[in-house]
């Protein structure tokens, strides 16, 4: 008890401490909204360890609630006993109190921040009966959350939100680093009206997005970078949050399973270093078979620490149920740890542009991944079978399919045109590049530098009107 007590103190210690220091995120507005709405529920929210989850959560409910009830079911193991009488709200809120008297709940003004729920699922059986009750609001979070979350769905069907989150996306980097809303709708523009970048935006833009791509978007790696100016000690940070996730293997996952997610997590930089990305279990050493292999990656994408992208059967709409399960290529959903696991002078290569070797162009799609993740696109590419036709990426608008072509230079897009071109694509009429380059327009393919990735959704989106 004493221990815990002490623990308790700390933790206190470093909310404050790291509020002082809060990063603007995204699922702010999100929060706001959520608790304006007078018929919101229960909030679940999802998301890879140390993307902020618990900063973001602590943040709002200091500033939108008067009293929080704040129970980290990893940290304070005397709390998963709180069900031993029921799943009731007054039963619940007994227990909390028998086991910490100091912890109040004031009707209509308490938020109650379920924290590591992975480590006590069964706590999400008690959010229909919270929202039945509609005293206290409540926000359950953890990290590995999509571990449990078949259990966890099954117990609060129908009486739960959900909200994914990922690390920081360029937009939030840019708030960061003192850029605001003018500069984002300046880009936009740019984009929509087929405006050129001045050499000063391009030279200010492409520097912020080198810096992006090499922190990544972890606020710990963030506020590093913020605290020095510079990239001292941001390597260390990334390689201890690989670590760190490594350790949840071991933790989370049994027996010699252990072993193959790592190998698999392990083995992506080398995977996307080659020229057929595809992932190839081969690759992970010894007599490997897919059918051994195949929960891993899904373990690792419940996680939140892999992403996967699967290869269409051929590109037209619709793109769910639309691919090949055997076919696809794993990408990391931070780039900046992407980055840690080459070796050391990566960091500095990639923000003096020089040759990366094989893995430059694996660097700019992962890049291209995680931006399209973090608007909520859904990852998918197309390689025809004998033949030299793939493209890197496709999403769609209201009713087009759009490949979208990640190049590490200039060059002409083969695979882009050809798919423009052909009549039997029906559902393709024009194409999207990223590249090392200015804005253009040329034979139905629209080219805009790699620091507008972050916008294409809202692009898409102002093109349709």
């Amino acid at each position: 008890m004493i221990l815990e007590g002490f623990m308790g103190v700390c933790m206190i210690v470093i909310w404050k401490a790291r509020f002082e220091m809060y990063f603007r995120r995204k699922i702010d507005k999100y929060l706001h909204e959520w608790k304006q709405d007078k018929s919101h529920k229960p909030l679940i929210i999802k998301g890879a360890r140390q993307i902020g989850k618990t900063e973001s959560i602590k943040h709002f409910a200091d500033t939108e609630y008067s009293n929080v009830v704040y129970i980290n079911f990893a940290l304070e193991k005397r709390y998963t006993d709180i069900l031993s009488d029921g799943y009731e709200v007054e039963s619940v809120i007994k227990n909390i109190t028998l086991i910490d008297p100091g912890k109040k709940f004031v009707s209509g003004d308490t938020l109650i921040i379920f924290d590591e729920i992975q480590d006590y699922p069964d706590i999400a059986t008690t959010l229909k009966s919270f929202k039945l009750d509609g005293r206290y609001d409540v926000i359950c979070s953890g990290s590995l959350l999509g571990i449990n979350y078949s259990k966890i769905h099954s117990n609060s069907v129908g009486y739960k939100s959900d909200y994914q989150m990922f690390s920081m996306d360029f937009e939030e980097f840019l708030w960061v680093r003192g850029y605001g809303e003018e500069h984002v709708s300046g880009i936009l523009r740019h984009m929509s009206d087929l405006i050129p970048f001045s050499d000063t935006e391009l030279m200010v833009y492409k520097g912020l997005f080198l810096d992006y791509c090499v922190t990544g978007g972890m606020p710990a790696v963030v506020q590093a970078h913020v605290d020095t100016g510079s990239f001292t000690g941001t390597l260390e940070i990334q390689r201890q949050i690989r670590l760190d996730y490594e350790e949840d293997v071991r933790k989370y996952a049994t027996g010699l399973e252990q072993t193959k997610i790592m190998s698999v997590y392990r083995s992506v930089p080398s995977q996307l270093a080659r020229e057929n990305k595809k992932f190839q279990y081969g690759r992970l050493g010894g007599n490997v078979r897919s059918r051994e292999y195949g929960g891993c990656i899904d373990w690792l994408n419940d996680a939140g620490v892999i992403s996967v992208c699967h290869c269409l059967n051929y590109p037209e709409l619709p793109l769910k149920g639309n691919y090949d399960e055997s076919k696809f290529k794993l990408y990391y959903p931070d780039t900046g740890l992407l980055i840690a696991a080459l070796d050391e002078e990566a960091q500095e290569d990639l923000r003096k542009n020089k040759n990366l070797g094989v893995y430059k162009g694996a660097l700019y799609e992962n890049f291209a991944a995680e931006a399209f993740l973090k608007q909520g696109f859904g990852l998918y590419y197309y390689k025809k079978e004998n033949s030299t036709l793939e493209e890197d990426f496709f999403v769609r608008s209201k009713d087009d399919l759009i490949p979208v072509e990640v190049k590490a230079s200039n060059k002409n897009s083969k695979s882009l045109s050809a798919l423009i071109k052909n009549a039997n694509y029906g559902d393709i009429k024009y194409g999207i590049k990223f590249a090392d380059s200015n804005l253009g327009y040329t034979n139905d393919i629209y080219t805009f530098p790699y620091f507008c990735i972050f916008l294409l959704k809202r692009y898409l989106a102002l093109a349709c009107e």
